[in-house]
């Protein structure tokens, strides 16, 4: 069964070590954000990349929200109670043409996605754990394919709303248009 209505697709980063992970997890959330989530939960403390990730929404467009410093299975706990469903992307799950079906028809989905090794509790508290095949490689390539799998449109086609940038696809040669009355709107709301 395939679930038109939007949906709302958060993503859990577990693990990050600050020095160690810090370009990855931002890939994490860029990602996520570029792709539709409406936003990242990071059960570490890490200001920085909360910081970072921030800044893009108001040039490229969107809304996508941060939470640092969260605690996991509390978030885990509170998404459920809501009626969220949760996700574990992990190279010992089912692979992910099996679950897609079901993920697709979910309204509320959270993906876990970890960094240093995951505890079993993870495991048991998710109410999938799926492969991005079962071999070693990037979060990043997991959550992306994913989330790609699951969309019922294109997110490679989605726009942005409020894009202070935008890029016109071009065969050769880059082009980006500029919104100069939106940038000067948001320097004035960056003022207050």
């Amino acid at each position: 069964m395939e679930n038109k209505e939007i949906k709302e697709i958060v993503i859990l980063r577990l693990g990050h070590r600050p020095e160690r992970d810090k370009r990855i997890t931002t890939h994490v959330g860029l990602t996520a954000r570029a792709l539709g989530a409406a936003g990242m939960i990071l059960a570490s403390d890490d200001p920085k990349i909360e910081e970072n990730i921030l800044e893009i929404s108001p040039r490229w467009g969107g809304s996508f929200f941060i939470k640092n410093n969260a605690n996991a299975m509390e978030e885990i706990n509170q998404w459920k109670k809501k009626g969220g469903k949760v996700c574990h992307l992990s190279m010992y799950g089912i692979n992910l043409p099996e679950a897609v079906p079901i993920l697709k028809s979910e309204k509320k989905l959270m993906f876990i996605v970890g960094a240093e090794k995951v505890p079993g509790e993870i495991y048991e508290i998710s109410d999938w754990n799926v492969a991005v095949g079962n071999q070693p490689h990037s979060e990043v390539a997991a959550l992306a394919i994913a989330m790609d799998r699951i969309s019922d449109s294109d997110p490679l086609l989605k726009t942005f709303e409020n894009a202070e940038l935008t890029v016109i696809p071009m065969e050769k040669g880059k082009k980006v248009v500029h919104d100069n009355e939106l940038i000067e709107k948001n320097k004035r709301q960056d003022k207050c």
